[in-house]
Protein backbone atom coordinates (compact mmCIF):
# COMPACT_ATOMS: atom_id res chain seq x y z
CA UNK A 1 0.00 0.00 0.00
CA UNK A 2 1.40 3.38 -1.04
CA UNK A 3 1.50 6.58 1.03
CA UNK A 4 -1.47 8.11 -0.83
CA UNK A 5 -3.59 5.03 -0.12
CA UNK A 6 -2.58 5.07 3.57
CA UNK A 7 -3.55 8.76 3.82
CA UNK A 8 -6.90 8.06 2.21
CA UNK A 9 -7.53 5.12 4.56
CA UNK A 10 -6.76 7.24 7.65
CA UNK A 11 -8.97 10.10 6.42
CA UNK A 12 -11.85 7.66 5.86
CA UNK A 13 -11.40 6.18 9.34
CA UNK A 14 -11.38 9.67 10.90
CA UNK A 15 -14.57 10.54 9.00
CA UNK A 16 -16.29 7.40 10.36
CA UNK A 17 -15.18 7.96 13.95
CA UNK A 18 -17.49 9.97 16.16
CA UNK A 19 -15.87 12.77 18.14
CA UNK A 20 -16.35 12.34 21.87
CA UNK A 21 -14.37 11.79 25.07
CA UNK A 22 -13.95 8.09 24.40
CA UNK A 23 -12.48 8.52 20.90
CA UNK A 24 -10.34 11.65 21.26
CA UNK A 25 -7.22 9.60 22.08
CA UNK A 26 -7.74 7.39 19.03
CA UNK A 27 -8.32 10.45 16.84
CA UNK A 28 -5.16 12.06 18.20
CA UNK A 29 -3.13 9.03 17.19
CA UNK A 30 -4.72 9.02 13.72
CA UNK A 31 -3.91 12.71 13.27
CA UNK A 32 -0.29 12.06 14.21
CA UNK A 33 -0.03 9.25 11.66
CA UNK A 34 -1.71 11.40 9.01
CA UNK A 35 0.70 14.29 9.56
CA UNK A 36 3.68 11.92 9.34
CA UNK A 37 2.50 10.37 6.05
CA UNK A 38 1.80 13.77 4.53
CA UNK A 39 5.32 14.92 5.40
CA UNK A 40 6.72 11.80 3.71
CA UNK A 41 4.59 12.46 0.64
CA UNK A 42 5.95 15.99 0.22
CA UNK A 43 9.57 15.09 1.00
CA UNK A 44 10.28 11.69 -0.55
CA UNK A 45 13.47 10.00 0.60
CA UNK A 46 14.58 9.12 -2.95
CA UNK A 47 16.57 11.85 -4.66
CA UNK A 48 16.78 10.15 -8.04
CA UNK A 49 14.67 11.14 -11.00
CA UNK A 50 14.82 12.65 -14.47
CA UNK A 51 16.29 16.09 -14.92
CA UNK A 52 13.73 18.85 -15.38
CA UNK A 53 13.40 22.58 -15.81
CA UNK A 54 14.64 24.61 -12.84
CA UNK A 55 11.81 25.93 -10.70
CA UNK A 56 13.03 27.77 -7.61
CA UNK A 57 14.21 31.37 -7.87
CA UNK A 58 16.98 32.84 -5.75
CA UNK A 59 15.57 34.99 -2.97
CA UNK A 60 16.48 38.64 -3.35
CA UNK A 61 15.44 42.03 -2.07
CA UNK A 62 14.17 42.83 1.42
CA UNK A 63 11.19 40.43 1.39
CA UNK A 64 9.54 37.81 -0.81
CA UNK A 65 5.83 37.72 -1.67
CA UNK A 66 4.38 34.63 -3.38
CA UNK A 67 1.31 34.72 -5.65
CA UNK A 68 -0.69 31.54 -5.16
CA UNK A 69 -4.04 30.64 -6.59
CA UNK A 70 -5.97 28.67 -9.10
CA UNK A 71 -4.74 29.57 -12.60
CA UNK A 72 -4.61 33.26 -11.91
CA UNK A 73 -3.98 36.76 -13.24
CA UNK A 74 -1.84 39.52 -14.71
CA UNK A 75 -1.09 41.07 -11.32
CA UNK A 76 2.68 40.52 -11.65
CA UNK A 77 2.76 42.40 -14.95
CA UNK A 78 0.69 45.26 -13.55
CA UNK A 79 2.70 45.74 -10.35
CA UNK A 80 6.25 45.09 -11.54
CA UNK A 81 6.16 45.55 -15.34
CA UNK A 82 7.48 42.00 -15.63
CA UNK A 83 6.26 39.98 -18.60
CA UNK A 84 4.26 37.01 -17.29
CA UNK A 85 2.59 34.92 -19.96
CA UNK A 86 -1.21 35.21 -19.98
CA UNK A 87 -3.88 33.71 -22.20
CA UNK A 88 -7.60 32.98 -22.36
CA UNK A 89 -6.98 29.46 -21.07
CA UNK A 90 -5.77 28.33 -17.65
CA UNK A 91 -2.31 27.15 -16.52
CA UNK A 92 -0.27 29.52 -18.68
CA UNK A 93 2.31 29.93 -15.88
CA UNK A 94 4.37 26.73 -15.70
CA UNK A 95 7.32 27.92 -13.61
CA UNK A 96 8.14 30.60 -11.04
CA UNK A 97 8.41 34.10 -12.55
CA UNK A 98 9.99 36.82 -10.37
CA UNK A 99 9.38 40.56 -10.37
CA UNK A 100 10.36 43.42 -8.07
CA UNK A 101 8.20 46.06 -6.39
CA UNK A 102 10.05 49.16 -5.19
CA UNK A 103 8.11 50.81 -2.39
CA UNK A 104 9.26 53.29 0.27
CA UNK A 105 12.90 52.41 -0.36
CA UNK A 106 12.33 48.65 -0.08
CA UNK A 107 12.76 46.08 -2.84
CA UNK A 108 10.04 43.45 -2.53
CA UNK A 109 10.35 40.33 -4.67
CA UNK A 110 6.99 39.28 -6.14
CA UNK A 111 6.93 35.65 -7.27
CA UNK A 112 4.25 34.39 -9.66
CA UNK A 113 3.82 30.65 -9.05
CA UNK A 114 1.89 28.14 -11.19
CA UNK A 115 -1.75 27.78 -10.27
CA UNK A 116 -2.53 25.34 -7.47
CA UNK A 117 -5.14 22.71 -8.28
CA UNK A 118 -7.03 20.35 -6.04
CA UNK A 119 -4.65 17.56 -5.08
CA UNK A 120 -1.53 19.75 -5.19
CA UNK A 121 -0.60 18.50 -1.71
CA UNK A 122 -0.19 15.05 -3.28
CA UNK A 123 2.04 16.35 -6.08
CA UNK A 124 -0.48 17.22 -8.80
CA UNK A 125 0.28 20.23 -11.02
CA UNK A 126 3.88 20.59 -9.79
CA UNK A 127 2.40 20.84 -6.31
CA UNK A 128 5.60 19.87 -4.48
CA UNK A 129 7.68 22.56 -6.22
CA UNK A 130 5.04 25.24 -5.67
CA UNK A 131 4.77 24.37 -1.99
CA UNK A 132 8.54 24.30 -1.46
CA UNK A 133 8.88 27.76 -3.00
CA UNK A 134 5.85 29.16 -1.15
CA UNK A 135 7.38 28.14 2.19
CA UNK A 136 10.28 30.54 1.55
CA UNK A 137 7.92 33.53 1.22
CA UNK A 138 7.47 36.23 3.86
CA UNK A 139 3.88 36.87 2.67
CA UNK A 140 1.42 34.90 0.55
CA UNK A 141 -1.11 36.51 -1.77
CA UNK A 142 -3.93 34.10 -2.57
CA UNK A 143 -5.40 35.13 -5.91
CA UNK A 144 -9.15 34.51 -6.16
CA UNK A 145 -11.78 35.12 -8.81
CA UNK A 146 -14.61 37.28 -7.49
CA UNK A 147 -17.00 35.73 -10.04
CA UNK A 148 -16.54 32.24 -8.58
CA UNK A 149 -17.82 30.73 -5.36
CA UNK A 150 -16.05 30.70 -2.00
CA UNK A 151 -15.26 27.03 -2.65
CA UNK A 152 -12.06 28.09 -4.46
CA UNK A 153 -10.80 29.80 -1.31
CA UNK A 154 -11.69 26.83 0.88
CA UNK A 155 -9.88 24.38 -1.42
CA UNK A 156 -6.75 26.52 -1.49
CA UNK A 157 -6.70 26.83 2.29
CA UNK A 158 -7.10 23.05 2.62
CA UNK A 159 -4.23 22.36 0.19
CA UNK A 160 -1.87 24.80 1.91
CA UNK A 161 -2.82 23.60 5.39
CA UNK A 162 -2.25 19.99 4.31
CA UNK A 163 1.34 20.75 3.25
CA UNK A 164 2.15 22.54 6.51
CA UNK A 165 1.60 26.22 5.65
CA UNK A 166 -0.37 27.96 8.40
CA UNK A 167 -1.98 31.15 7.11
CA UNK A 168 -2.37 34.16 9.43
CA UNK A 169 -1.48 32.08 12.48
CA UNK A 170 1.36 32.32 14.96
CA UNK A 171 3.51 29.51 16.25
CA UNK A 172 2.04 27.85 19.38
CA UNK A 173 3.74 28.84 22.62
CA UNK A 174 5.05 25.36 23.36
CA UNK A 175 8.60 24.37 24.31
CA UNK A 176 9.60 20.85 23.25
CA UNK A 177 13.01 19.36 24.05
CA UNK A 178 14.27 15.84 23.48
CA UNK A 179 16.46 14.10 26.06
CA UNK A 180 18.13 10.71 26.40
CA UNK A 181 16.68 9.54 29.71
CA UNK A 182 14.17 10.52 32.37
CA UNK A 183 10.87 9.79 30.62
CA UNK A 184 8.28 12.41 29.68
CA UNK A 185 7.99 15.61 31.70
CA UNK A 186 4.80 17.53 30.83
CA UNK A 187 4.08 20.93 32.36
CA UNK A 188 1.34 23.45 31.57
CA UNK A 189 0.89 27.05 32.70
CA UNK A 190 -2.75 27.26 31.51
CA UNK A 191 -5.77 25.01 31.67
CA UNK A 192 -6.10 22.84 28.54
CA UNK A 193 -9.68 22.84 27.23
CA UNK A 194 -9.07 21.64 23.63
CA UNK A 195 -6.88 18.63 24.44
CA UNK A 196 -5.61 16.86 27.56
CA UNK A 197 -2.60 15.20 29.14
CA UNK A 198 -3.52 11.68 28.01
CA UNK A 199 -3.97 12.71 24.35
CA UNK A 200 -0.60 14.47 24.34
CA UNK A 201 1.15 11.44 25.81
CA UNK A 202 -0.58 9.20 23.25
CA UNK A 203 0.71 11.38 20.41
CA UNK A 204 4.24 11.36 21.86
CA UNK A 205 4.11 7.57 22.01
CA UNK A 206 2.95 7.48 18.38
CA UNK A 207 6.10 9.39 17.40
CA UNK A 208 8.21 7.06 19.61
CA UNK A 209 9.14 9.95 21.88
CA UNK A 210 9.59 8.42 25.33
CA UNK A 211 12.13 10.88 26.81
CA UNK A 212 11.37 14.58 26.41
CA UNK A 213 10.39 17.80 28.19
CA UNK A 214 7.19 19.59 27.14
CA UNK A 215 6.14 23.00 28.41
CA UNK A 216 2.73 24.28 27.20
CA UNK A 217 2.06 27.98 27.77
CA UNK A 218 -1.27 28.41 25.96
CA UNK A 219 -4.50 26.54 25.37
CA UNK A 220 -3.58 24.59 22.22
CA UNK A 221 -5.41 22.02 20.12
CA UNK A 222 -4.24 18.52 19.27
CA UNK A 223 -3.34 19.61 15.74
CA UNK A 224 -1.23 22.49 17.04
CA UNK A 225 0.70 20.13 19.32
CA UNK A 226 1.40 17.82 16.36
CA UNK A 227 2.69 20.86 14.43
CA UNK A 228 5.16 21.57 17.23
CA UNK A 229 6.43 17.97 17.18
CA UNK A 230 6.91 17.93 13.41
CA UNK A 231 8.74 21.25 13.54
CA UNK A 232 8.56 22.01 9.81
CA UNK A 233 5.37 24.07 9.80
CA UNK A 234 5.57 27.58 8.33
CA UNK A 235 3.49 30.39 9.82
CA UNK A 236 3.07 32.94 7.06
CA UNK A 237 0.82 36.04 6.87
CA UNK A 238 -1.64 36.00 3.98
CA UNK A 239 -3.76 38.44 1.99
CA UNK A 240 -6.75 37.24 -0.04
CA UNK A 241 -6.86 39.19 -3.31
CA UNK A 242 -10.15 39.09 -5.24
CA UNK A 243 -9.74 40.01 -8.92
CA UNK A 244 -12.43 40.76 -11.53
CA UNK A 245 -14.57 42.79 -9.14
CA UNK A 246 -15.84 44.75 -12.16
CA UNK A 247 -17.88 41.67 -13.09
CA UNK A 248 -19.83 41.34 -9.81
CA UNK A 249 -22.39 43.43 -7.95
CA UNK A 250 -21.45 46.36 -5.72
CA UNK A 251 -22.99 44.55 -2.76
CA UNK A 252 -20.57 41.64 -3.19
CA UNK A 253 -17.62 44.00 -3.67
CA UNK A 254 -18.52 45.79 -0.43
CA UNK A 255 -18.86 42.47 1.43
CA UNK A 256 -15.50 41.16 0.18
CA UNK A 257 -13.64 44.43 0.81
CA UNK A 258 -14.74 44.49 4.45
CA UNK A 259 -13.61 40.91 5.10
CA UNK A 260 -10.48 40.56 7.24
CA UNK A 261 -7.17 40.19 5.34
CA UNK A 262 -8.89 40.82 2.00
CA UNK A 263 -8.19 43.22 -0.89
CA UNK A 264 -10.39 43.71 -3.97
CA UNK A 265 -8.89 44.68 -7.35
CA UNK A 266 -9.55 44.62 -11.08
CA UNK A 267 -6.44 44.21 -13.20
CA UNK A 268 -8.29 44.58 -16.51
CA UNK A 269 -10.36 47.68 -15.68
CA UNK A 270 -7.54 49.32 -13.65
CA UNK A 271 -10.09 50.78 -11.24
CA UNK A 272 -9.12 53.83 -9.20
CA UNK A 273 -9.36 54.07 -5.44
CA UNK A 274 -10.99 57.37 -4.43
CA UNK A 275 -9.85 57.06 -0.81
CA UNK A 276 -7.14 54.65 0.37
CA UNK A 277 -8.72 54.60 3.82
CA UNK A 278 -11.87 53.08 2.27
CA UNK A 279 -11.02 50.57 -0.50
CA UNK A 280 -14.71 50.16 -1.39
CA UNK A 281 -14.81 53.64 -2.96
CA UNK A 282 -13.77 52.66 -6.49
CA UNK A 283 -14.08 54.70 -9.67
CA UNK A 284 -13.14 54.72 -13.37
CA UNK A 285 -12.82 58.52 -13.35
CA UNK A 286 -9.54 59.41 -15.17
CA UNK A 287 -9.04 62.42 -12.85
CA UNK A 288 -8.54 60.06 -9.90
CA UNK A 289 -4.84 59.18 -9.88
CA UNK A 290 -4.65 56.51 -7.16
CA UNK A 291 -5.05 52.96 -8.50
CA UNK A 292 -6.65 50.21 -6.46
CA UNK A 293 -3.38 48.33 -7.00
CA UNK A 294 -1.64 51.07 -4.99
CA UNK A 295 -3.82 50.13 -2.04
CA UNK A 296 -2.83 46.50 -2.53
CA UNK A 297 0.87 47.41 -2.46
CA UNK A 298 0.29 49.44 0.71
CA UNK A 299 -1.40 46.42 2.32
CA UNK A 300 1.53 44.22 1.26
CA UNK A 301 3.92 46.64 2.99
CA UNK A 302 1.83 46.63 6.19
CA UNK A 303 1.53 42.84 6.23
CA UNK A 304 5.27 42.33 5.79
CA UNK A 305 5.96 44.43 8.88
CA UNK A 306 9.21 45.86 7.52
CA UNK A 307 11.11 48.53 9.45
CA UNK A 308 13.34 51.05 7.70
CA UNK A 309 16.77 51.62 9.24
CA UNK A 310 18.76 54.68 8.13
CA UNK A 311 22.53 54.97 8.31
CA UNK A 312 24.63 58.08 8.79
CA UNK A 313 28.26 59.06 8.83
CA UNK A 314 29.70 60.68 11.94
CA UNK A 315 28.92 64.40 12.02
CA UNK A 316 26.51 64.23 9.07
CA UNK A 317 22.74 63.97 8.72
CA UNK A 318 21.28 60.52 7.96
CA UNK A 319 20.58 59.58 4.36
CA UNK A 320 16.79 59.19 4.27
CA UNK A 321 16.72 58.22 0.60
CA UNK A 322 18.33 54.77 0.94
CA UNK A 323 17.10 52.82 3.99
CA UNK A 324 18.03 49.30 5.03
CA UNK A 325 14.84 47.30 5.63
CA UNK A 326 14.55 44.75 8.47
CA UNK A 327 11.66 42.68 9.76
CA UNK A 328 9.72 44.27 12.63
CA UNK A 329 11.02 43.11 15.99
CA UNK A 330 14.62 42.74 14.85
CA UNK A 331 17.27 44.07 17.23
CA UNK A 332 20.81 45.23 16.69
CA UNK A 333 22.12 42.57 19.07
CA UNK A 334 20.72 39.75 16.94
CA UNK A 335 21.01 41.67 13.67
CA UNK A 336 24.36 40.29 12.55
CA UNK A 337 23.05 40.16 8.99
CA UNK A 338 22.32 43.88 9.18
CA UNK A 339 25.93 44.64 10.15
CA UNK A 340 27.17 42.33 7.41
CA UNK A 341 25.03 44.08 4.79
CA UNK A 342 26.32 47.50 5.87
CA UNK A 343 29.89 46.26 5.73
CA UNK A 344 29.40 44.91 2.20
CA UNK A 345 27.81 48.16 1.05
CA UNK A 346 30.65 50.29 2.43
CA UNK A 347 33.36 47.72 1.63
CA UNK A 348 35.10 48.60 4.91
CA UNK A 349 35.56 47.00 8.30
CA UNK A 350 34.42 48.71 11.49
CA UNK A 351 34.62 47.93 15.16
CA UNK A 352 31.67 49.86 16.61
CA UNK A 353 28.16 50.87 15.58
CA UNK A 354 25.89 53.60 16.96
CA UNK A 355 22.13 53.04 16.86
CA UNK A 356 19.34 55.56 17.54
CA UNK A 357 15.82 54.41 18.41
CA UNK A 358 14.67 57.93 17.54
CA UNK A 359 16.25 61.32 16.90
CA UNK A 360 15.23 62.43 20.40
CA UNK A 361 17.39 59.82 22.13
CA UNK A 362 21.12 59.41 22.55
CA UNK A 363 22.69 56.61 20.51
CA UNK A 364 23.65 53.26 21.96
CA UNK A 365 27.12 51.95 21.08
CA UNK A 366 27.51 48.34 19.90
CA UNK A 367 30.79 46.49 19.59
CA UNK A 368 30.89 44.49 16.36
CA UNK A 369 32.92 41.81 18.13
CA UNK A 370 29.65 40.76 19.77
CA UNK A 371 28.40 39.66 16.35
CA UNK A 372 30.93 36.80 16.39
CA UNK A 373 31.96 35.16 13.16
CA UNK A 374 29.55 37.20 11.04
CA UNK A 375 31.93 40.21 11.09
CA UNK A 376 35.49 39.61 9.92
CA UNK A 377 37.73 42.59 10.66
CA UNK A 378 40.44 43.33 8.13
Amino acid sequence: MGIVEKIKEIEEEMARTQKNKATEYHLGLLKAKLARYRAQLLEPTSKSGPAGVGFDVQKSGDARVALIGFPSSTLLSKCTHTASETAAYEFTTLTAIPGVIEYQGARIQLLDLPGIVEGASQGRGRGRQVVATAKTADLILIMLDATKSEEQRRLLEIELDTVGIRLNKRKPDVVFKRKTTGGITLNTTVKLTKTNDKTIRTILAGYKLHNCDVMIREDITTDEFIDVLIGTRKYIPCLYVYNKIDAVSLELVDKLARTENTVVISCEMDLKCVDLSDPTLLSTDPTVSTRSLDYLIERIWESLGLVKVYTKKRGERPDLSDPVCLRKGATIEVGANFALRIRKLLDVAFRRMSAWESINHSPQIYDTDSFGEFILLQ
